[in-house]
């Protein structure tokens, strides 16, 4: 029996992934969805890098981490949305061990960087409305640099070293997953034998990576709002709540299926909606973040229209 093990796990040199062919009748009319989503993810953050970059008024600490966060939701997407739209249009699911396991390493690094990022833009506005008075010599020009740096490479050397764990597995019940891209989860399905100790290992990569910057940006929030309320006038409050509102809707969207999707019972794990949720925190979100950003922020609609009216 452990032979058949062992001469099934080495055939497996590729994985299919699945992803949206149980809806063949639909392929192509999904192939342009992402297609227009994917569009519209690349333009609408490449203007915010744009305009935070040309506008005189946008040289703040909170524009340069947008600019830093637009700059990571387009490589954060382009990681899995161009081989979906492959997949989709020649129809050959296919992927090898190495393009699924760098697939992997590069998703799970930009995930890292997004916790740590977003968890520094609540530290950015905790000190702007809390602490308004030390905000520029807190956040002066070398912190932030310094902090964006951080949020970039903090992530690395763990992501890589799970997913190096990961890929050291031998593969032998099927090279079929029921979903879109290579995520931890659905991976370790496919692994033989006992994965308990691997599945200990991401919960805890994913506590120390997701839950503790949730609970930093949970502290700086509870903060802030007590710093808003206290504030004497409506006018006050209202800018005041108006300058971190889109960041902390940003932060719920994220955090909550993403979080639903890593730190949930095993037992409660089935294809379709972990399928749902990994669609949600990978695509969806990110291109409605620059919606978010711009329809609620004055500064940004204002230099938008600059823009606009230049060309």
């Amino acid at each position: 029996m452990n032979t058949n093990t062992e001469d099934n796990a080495s055939t497996v040199k590729q994985f299919v992934l699945l992803g949206f062919s149980d809806f063949p009748n639909l392929q192509g009319f999904l192939f342009w969805v992402f297609s227009i989503v994917y569009i519209i993810i690349l333009v609408g953050n490449s203007l915010i890098i744009i305009i935070t970059k040309l506008d005189p008024v946008l040289q703040k600490p909170m524009y340069f981490f947008l600019a830093n966060f637009s700059s990571l939701e387009i490589c954060y997407v382009s990681v899995t949305l161009p081989k979906i739209l492959l997949h989709m249009l020649t129809q050959n699911r296919s992927i090898s061990l190495l393009q699924c396991a760098t697939q992997m390493c590069f998703f799970l690094v930009l995930g890292a960087t997004e916790c740590f990022l977003l968890a520094v833009m609540s530290y950015d506005r905790y000190v702007a409305i809390c602490r308004p008075l030390h905000y520029p010599l807190v956040m002066n020009r070398k912190k932030c640099v310094h902090l964006a740096a951080g949020t970039w490479l903090s992530g690395m050397p763990v992501q890589i070293g799970q997913t190096c764990q990961i890929f050291s597995l031998h593969f032998c019940h099927s090279n079929q997953t029921d979903h879109f891209f290579c995520d931890i989860p659905p991976i370790l399905k496919l692994a033989c034998g006992d994965t308990s100790a691997h599945e200990l290992s991401v919960f805890i990569v994913s506590m120390l990576f997701a839950a503790v910057p949730f609970m930093l940006v949970l502290a700086s929030y509870s903060k802030i709002i007590s710093t808003i309320l206290k504030l004497p006038t409506a006018r006050g409050r209202t800018k005041a709540f108006s300058t971190c509102s889109s960041h902390l809707l940003v932060v719920i969207l994220f955090y909550g299926s993403a979080t639903i999707t890593y730190l949930r019972p095993k037992s409660n794990h089935s294809a379709g909606t972990d399928r749902l949720l990994s669609l949600f925190y990978t695509i969806v979100t990110p291109m409605f973040n620059p919606l978010i950003y711009s329809l609620r922020n004055k500064e940004v609609i204002a230099a938008l229209r600059k823009l606009l009216l230049k060309a």
